[in-house]
């Protein structure tokens, strides 16, 4: 009966976290790539644009990062959702903060709630793009002050750092493959150097 138990606790728990249950090796690599990530962006907005006080390093990144290296086969972690949510929302966003500059009340959620209907039009739905339209309208400082060149730099050339760490980090082994559904590194990896790692 205790064998019962125990062989019925570890299915169920199978069953309903399974989810959560990534071996060792996906917790590695999702580590390593948001830390490269995310450090890259960092060390650009730390030793490039200090003297130019531009804000490189945006939280949705963070997000982000949760996504494209955590959960890889996640619609919402794929390059198109990545690149273009960011860019759409932070379009809308500028767009928004332009037309109603000193409204918060109305200017935030107007951001966010066009970014995710923008977002769901082009189908680049990701969630952290509702984060980096609030970004152009609620910040008050340097972000407001760029205007529509936050949608290139920090949100774009953000985005594109991330996607390309990535594509390195995700497809270093042959138990992780980013993008999801692309036919160039399924093919490649089962002829990589890649595929025993």
């Amino acid at each position: 009966m205790k064998k019962n138990i125990k062989r019925t606790a570890r299915i169920t728990r199978y069953v309903i976290y399974k989810e959560t249950l990534i071996d060792s090796k996906e917790h590695f690599w999702s580590f390593v790539g948001a830390f490269v990530g995310i450090g890259i962006i960092a060390y650009i907005q730390s030793f490039w644009f200090t003297q130019l006080e531009n804000v490189f390093l945006i939280g949705s990144f963070g997000a982000s990062s949760v996504l494209i290296y955590g959960a890889i086969d996640s619609p919402l972690a794929q390059p198109r959702n990545l690149i273009g949510g960011h860019v759409v929302s932070a379009l809308i966003g500028v767009t928004v903060a332009k037309i109603f500059p000193d409204i918060i009340y109305i200017a935030a959620p107007l951001a966010v709630a066009l970014s995710i209907v923008g977002m769901q039009i082009t189908k680049t739905i990701h969630p952290p793009g509702g984060a980096t339209a609030l970004i152009a309208v609620a910040d008050t400082g340097i972000v407001k002050s760029l205007g529509y060149y936050y949608v290139l730099s920090p949100v774009l050339s953000g985005a594109l750092i991330l996607f390309l760490v990535a594509l390195i980090f995700n497809n270093i082994t042959s138990n992780r493959s980013y993008p999801k559904n692309s036919k160039f590194f399924s093919k490649r990896k089962k002829h990589s150097i890649f595929r025993k790692a």
